[in-house]
């Protein structure tokens, strides 16, 4: 009987330390064929997380309706805040909607927001692309502009409305990082090449925001979140294309994918105690 239940304890820790650490992927609210509503995620999204972080992905359907932030918690080691094209509202951060703004999807911001400052909290990693670095700011106390490229002295930061996607998603403009900062030491540069594809971007960071770096417009690529205990790197940019290959995308999503397998490590320790 005693051999029977040390066997069994044995498996469930075998099982434990092989089990990848799962990474929730937010997804997005569109409507297949102008009728149909569907949750989806990039498939470049996935890959990145299995294939460079490690991790497995599980697509979120982020709709307050199907999902707690309390239960996402306790299901995920860590998550990816994917770009998306329907913008944060600007009601989340006291501005009144106009046309500048574009569409919404008010499902994800009542997941995603409150969902970012459990995480600060708990120093659950998170990975901020695009909408999702903008979902860290708004979420953290940070406002928005509606479009960069309606500001004097800024480029145009949108994809591309033509091409191929290897056009659409090629690198387009450095990042200047901050000497010695976070993604400096992780980069091991002070300047990197990346892509563009977004509208909007930030006006005031939010509390604890850092801006950690800059296009070379001025606009903010990359920040994280001041004294947080845990990882919170979050780029205005889209790494998760050619994740594997990309020197500055493949060091991104590895350090997250140790984050999210560090916290899944320490959340299976107090089970394997009472074990």
């Amino acid at each position: 009987m005693v051999g029977e239940f040390a066997t069994e304890i044995g498996a469930e820790m075998s099982c434990l330390a092989s089990r990848r650490p799962v990474v929730g992927i937010i997804g997005n609210s569109y409507m297949m064929n102008d009728r149909y509503p569907v949750h989806s995620g990039g498939t470049m999204n996935s890959a990145a997380v299995a294939e460079v972080a490690g991790c497995l992905p599980l697509i979120i359907p982020s709709d307050p309706r199907f999902v707690s932030v309390a239960e996402l918690l306790e299901l995920c080691d860590g998550f990816l805040l994917t770009g998306g094209r329907p913008n944060v509202h600007p009601s989340e951060y006291g501005e009144e909607e106009t046309p500048a703004h574009g569409f919404f999807d008010r499902g994800r911001d009542a997941v995603t927001l409150p969902l970012v400052r459990a995480c600060v909290e708990r120093g659950q990693p998170f990975l901020g692309i695009c909408r999702g670095f903008q979902e860290v700011n708004v979420a953290m106390g940070g406002t928005l502009h509606p479009e960069i490229r309606d500001l004097p002295g800024r480029m145009n930061h949108r994809m591309p409305p033509d091409g191929t996607l290897e056009e659409q998603f090629a690198l387009r403009h450095a990042v200047k990082l901050a000497r010695g900062g976070v993604f400096h030491r992780l980069f091991g540069a002070e300047e990197v090449m990346t892509n563009t594809l977004h509208g909007q971007g930030i006006a005031t960071p939010g509390s604890r925001i850092v801006i950690d770096g800059w296009a070379p417009d001025g606009t903010p690529e990359a920040i994280y979140v001041d004294g947080a205990p845990g990882f919170t790197l979050s780029v205005q940019w889209h790494p998760e294309w050619n994740a594997s290959s990309d020197p500055v995308s493949r060091p991104l999503f590895r350090a997250f994918g140790e984050a999210a397998a560090a916290w899944a490590g320490r959340s299976t320790t107090p089970a394997l105690k009472r074990a």
